[in-house]
């Protein structure tokens, strides 16, 4: 992958955005006048600074490790309520993990998710070729683009230099 360029940017983990999510999820609920318990705040801060992209169990293990009162229960609820606000993405990451579904705060930018077939690494990548192409479907079906979810599979160097074809 070239190096970043300001015409595109790849992440150098999993996630771009972590930087300008952070207290994002309970700040915009607070704006919103839903109501935030305690188990709910230890969700959204888990989820905020999230440096990779989680699922449920992921989620629900590092909120009980901050407060052992946590229920799976209200994960699931809490990540319901971020859907419906949309706040939240679902992801499914090329079923790279089985059919487990992947959630990341909704960054200011949007994103391609680059998956390797072969070790699963997920990298981030953004250009502004993405974005003119979705200045062209908003053009061309007379449209606002409010989401877009794109995801490409292949192989990463590494897996490459280890024979994966």
């Amino acid at each position: 992958m070239s190096a970043a360029t300001p015409s595109h940017r790849a992440s150098t983990g999993e996630r771009i955005n972590t930087s300008e999510t952070t207290g994002h999820l309970t700040k915009a609920l607070g704006e919103r006048g839903i109501r935030l318990t305690r188990q709910r705040r230890v969700i959204l801060q888990v989820m905020d600074d999230a440096e990779q992209h989680l699922d449920v169990d992921q989620i629900f293990a590092r909120a009980k490790s901050i407060d052992p009162g946590v229920h799976l229960v209200t994960v699931y609820r809490t990540i319901e309520l971020l859907k419906k606000e949309r706040l939240i993405d679902e992801l499914d990451l090329l079923h790279l993990r089985g059919d487990r579904h992947y959630y990341e705060t909704h960054g200011p930018r949007d994103h391609i998710h680059v998956a390797c077939l072969k070790c699963g690494k997920v990298r981030e990548f953004e250009s502004r070729l993405y974005e003119q192409l979705k200045s062209q479907i908003e053009k061309d079906f007379g449209m606002k683009v409010t989401i877009s979810r794109t995801e490409v599979g292949g192989y990463c160097a590494d897996c490459l230099a280890n024979g994966a074809s």
